[in-house]
């Protein structure tokens, strides 16, 4: 199996869930793909980074980290978040969570196009912890409450994959691992994100299309309320 960079690829950006290489000259419609999250969340359809403007600075800060879904397909969905270079990547990420949901749900989820994923944590049980340490969140998939998920650390079946990632910057595809019996394929979805702090209770991390690309639509919004049972 061969794994592809999509850096530069104008496509639709989603999952292979076979071990097929792909001709990216052609346009591809992938049936199975991560795409979106929470319609509720926001009143927009899509995100687009904001331009530079001093009057937001104080209120928002943005930055650009890369993004990882991982998971065998019918086993639970991994997210992670690493520093947006190569050599950060094979280290151990910033965040890294585990989904209550199996990779094939996410995958349906995306077939739409728009995918938005909603974490959410109550402020009287977390508020002495940064974001990316809180140990579990209410988990939401466009809008419907889908359990939970829990920040974990780093495994050597984490650290392995990450090092067959590295030199991928954007791309998604099927890993060339062991299959685990009854688990189906391990699969993957990776690309940049914009990182957009909007305080120390809300957080949120939009996908960015690469050049050429247009119409996959996924956000991801970590928020710490009053009202969630996390």
């Amino acid at each position: 199996m061969r794994m592809i960079d999509l850096g530069s690829y104008g496509g639709p950006l989603g999952i292979i869930d076979t071990s097929t290489a792909v001709d990216c000259t052609k346009d591809v419609r992938f049936r199975r793909s991560f795409r979106s999250l929470v319609e509720c969340m926001v009143p927009c359809c899509g995100f687009q980074p904001a331009a530079d403007d001093s009057s937001d600075t104080a209120s928002t800060t943005t930055t650009t980290v890369t993004g990882t879904f991982f998971g065998y397909r019918r086993s639970r969905v991994s997210f992670c978040l690493h520093d947006d270079s190569s050599s950060s990547r094979a280290a151990a990420p910033l965040l890294l969570l585990e989904f209550a949901v199996p990779t094939a749900y996410l995958a349906r989820e995306m077939q739409h196009g728009l995918l938005r994923i909603a974490l959410e944590c109550d402020r009287a049980r977390a508020q002495s912890l940064s974001l990316f340490g809180v140990p579990a969140w209410s988990m939401y998939c466009n809008g419907r409450k889908v359990g939970f998920a829990v920040r974990r650390q780093m495994s050597d079946a984490d650290a392995a994959v990450f090092k067959l990632m590295q030199s991928i910057s954007v791309g998604a595809g099927v890993l060339p691992a062991d299959s685990r019996s009854g688990d189906g394929d391990l699969m993957y979805l990776r690309a940049s994100f914009e990182r957009v702090v909007g305080s120390v209770d809300s957080e949120s991390f939009h996908m960015i299309n690469p050049v050429g690309c247009t119409g996959q639509q996924l956000s991801i919004f970590l928020l710490r309320t009053q009202s969630s049972f996390c």
